[in-house]
């Protein structure tokens, strides 16, 4: 019993907490026209210590693509975290339609966005209800349409409570690349102005990443969009790739033209090629049970 209480002290104590990042007395709801996101010169840190952005400046253009990518620790997930205003920039600005985040309310900021993240986040709850939650009091027909363009409704349907289906806790009842559409049939629902794709297929195998590329497709289509990714082979169809090092654009273009700079992109790609191609042949072999025998080697007596 002490053992409870103590875990509900310790959750008011946390809501008691002030937010790090507080909007302006004089912040004013973000007017989306376009919307055009820019990055200007911006430098961030966590650590005084250890800066992550060292001046990056970019532009997504209304309705286009820019995918961001690079090794571990480059910088890439700080970025849709500034985006998102969960902290604020040490210096430099981001803009929206030539507003300064810092001068927006943060809930018309994240209206604005939406977000299919690599660790998808379901409540124990239906399906359905998942769905509704990026815009709650949305109609049924709207719900369903949102999970046929996300390519799961179809999945829900033959189910015997169809959307009434309970997922589980965090989910647990369906399969990574399930709960990955219910997220993209979510957004879709939400209607954002901008898209913000983190990492979005990371978690997921080889397979079921193509499966749903083409529903992260259609939920980007016309939408300002920001692909954080690992896996090159979700952004070759980006308008704009940024190749992250270090806190700095070492490389900047679309696909071809980044492979044909035999740069670090292109070394990404070919060691991500040769890694698919493994991850490949294992899966045949595993799928053939004579796979041993037909490359000559004795079969088990």
């Amino acid at each position: 019993m002490r053992q409870g209480l103590t875990d509900i002290e310790e959750m008011f104590k946390l809501l008691d907490q002030s937010p790090e990042i507080e909007d302006k007395p004089t912040a004013k709801p973000l007017e989306v026209s376009g919307p055009v996101i820019r990055f200007n010169d911006v430098k961030f840190h966590y650590d005084p210590d250890r800066e992550i952005l060292k001046g990056v400046s970019f532009e997504v253009p209304a309705g286009k693509t820019v995918a961001i990518v690079g090794p571990t620790g480059a910088g890439k997930s700080t970025i849709s975290r500034l985006l998102y205003r969960f902290y604020d920039v040490t210096e430099g600005s981001i803009t929206i339609d030539g507003q300064d985040l810092r001068d927006v309310t943060q809930n018309s900021l994240r209206a604005t966005i939406g977000m299919v993240p690599q660790d998808t986040v379901l409540f124990n709850d239906s399906i359905g209800y998942n769905v509704e939650y990026g815009r709650p009091g949305a109609s049924q027909e709207e719900i369903h349409d949102a999970a046929k363009m996300a390519q799961v409704g179809e999945f829900i349907e033959s189910l015997p409570k169809g959307y009434d289906t309970p997922v589980g806790e965090r989910g647990l009842k369906l399969s990574g690349g399930e709960k990955q559409r219910v997220a993209i049939a979510r957004t879709i629902l939400k209607g954002p102005s901008i898209l913000i794709l983190d990492e979005a297929t990371s978690a997921l195998d080889t397979k079921t990443e193509r499966d749903i590329q083409s529903a992260l497709d259609a939920v980007s289509a016309n939408r300002t969009t920001v692909v954080i990714a690992h896996r090159l082979s979700t952004v070759i169809k980006a308008d704009e790739i940024l190749v992250l090092r270090d806190g700095h654009i070492a490389e900047r273009g679309r696909h071809d033209e980044l492979l044909a700079k035999d740069g670090l992109y292109a070394q990404m790609w070919n060691r991500q090629r040769e890694a698919t191609e493994a991850e490949e042949q294992l899966l045949r072999t595993a799928n053939d049970p004579d796979g041993f025998v037909k490359r000559g080697m004795p079969a088990a007596e």
